[in-house]
């Protein structure tokens, strides 16, 4: 089984599907994610491999290269890369999604038309650094400073747990230009990631080991004010703009894994054979594949909707906010039946399901965490 077929697919959408998991497929085999993630290193034959054949502008517009593809084709294409593999998907967020819709939206011309076509042709990678040791949902406490000096920034501060920074070119750094003004006093900066002053240090994280993530640290990096995004002090809006659409990708990505789990486990059961008979045929077994697939299915429904929302022009905070919760738990819900499933095999290094029981953990942490998303659906209820 793989993913299905979904009758409300546009042929676009279907021949999504049909090419981009025979490219991963040739490009990330099975047996080269085992050895990226015991290596901690990062999947660059993939990413590039999807550059070749242009999906990293699949949400651009043509002006600079892109397709300017709709948000549930996104979706689709997110969910397949991680059906996949999920750290692949994540590598391709970071860049094209996190980092590259804010230069999309908050750049000059002359930044949009360097920087973004080089995005699209896979030649520039792309981390958002945002969250800091003592701000993490609370994203108006950053203490990281950027300070005028002439017709330059200079940004002093540290950022921690930043996806991919360890091989971007480019960052996109939330920082503190008016020290009083709480989420009024935020501004972006694009900053040149080999600039004085920036030091980066992978960390050492439970999954996700491909695409770790890490500390960036800011001594006296001077920045051109031409790379500001947006506004002075209206940074704020810049990344609220993008919470939508990142916790859409985000659901899409943990549907798309998911299934993987499924299949995964489905595979096993099918051939794994106790007192005479393949373990599936079991009812205890029977029961958690009904459960995990209707997880998979609550989740795709979900995740579309809200796609097909914001291609209607709507706002739907409080539906991407369930989305993602719902998709995130699941995701580690069903990684930990797998395991169950498998049992012993599953719990093994030499298996893929542990590394998409570690690797699902993070869900319900990053992107905000299921709390802050409750606390979100909460206040639109008007609790």
């Amino acid at each position: 089984m793989s993913l299905p077929d979904d009758y409300q697919l546009t042929e676009f959408q279907r021949m999504i599907r049909a090419s981009v998991l025979p490219l991963l497929e040739q490009a990330l085999p099975r047996e080269k994610i085992r050895e990226l993630d015991d290596a901690s290193e990062f999947p660059f034959e993939a990413y590039d491999a999807l550059a070749r054949a242009g999906w990293m502008g699949l949400p651009y517009g043509a002006d600079f290269g892109g397709s300017g593809s709709s948000f549930k084709d996104l979706a689709i294409f997110i969910e397949t890369v991680a059906y996949h593999n999920a750290q692949m998907a994540s590598a391709y967020l970071a860049t094209v999604v996190y980092g590259g819709m804010q230069i999309s939206h908050g750049a000059s011309e002359a930044v949009k038309h360097r920087i973004l076509p080089r995005i699209i042709s896979g030649k520039t990678r792309m981390a958002l650094c945002l969250t800091e040791p003592e701000a993490g949902s609370d994203v108006s406490a950053i203490r990281t400073r950027a300070v005028q000096d002439a017709d330059d920034y200079v940004i002093d501060g540290q950022k921690v747990f930043i996806t991919c920074a360890h091989v971007a070119h480019q960052l996109v750094v939330a920082t503190k230009t008016d020290r009083d003004a709480g989420r009024h006093g935020i501004t972006l900066f694009m900053v040149d990631a080999d600039s004085p002053g920036v030091t980066i240090r992978p960390l050492k994280a439970l999954g996700r080991r491909m695409i770790h993530t890490n500390e960036v640290f800011f001594d006296n990096v001077r920045v051109p004010a031409a790379h500001m995004l947006g506004t002075l002090n209206g940074g704020w809006n810049g990344l609220m703009r993008g919470l939508n659409l990142e916790r859409l990708c985000l659901s899409a990505a943990a549907s798309g894994n998911i299934q993987r789990i499924i299949d995964s486990a489905k595979e096993y059961a099918d051939t794994r054979t106790q007192f005479g008979k393949p373990i599936g045929q079991y009812q205890a077994v029977a029961h958690k594949f009904s459960d995990m697939q209707i997880m998979a299915e609550t989740t795709r429904v979900l995740t579309y909707r809200v796609a097909d929302m914001l291609d209607a022009g709507l706002q739907p905070t409080s539906e991407t906010a369930i989305a993602k919760v719902v998709a995130t738990e699941n995701n580690c819900k069903c990684a930990d039946m797998g395991i169950q499933i498998m049992g012993g095999a599953g719990y093994m290094m030499e298996n893929e399901m542990q590394m998409y029981f570690r690797d699902a953990r993070v869900g319900p942490i990053g992107g905000g965490t299921s709390e802050i998303m409750r606390s979100i659906i909460a206040k639109q209820m008007g609790v």
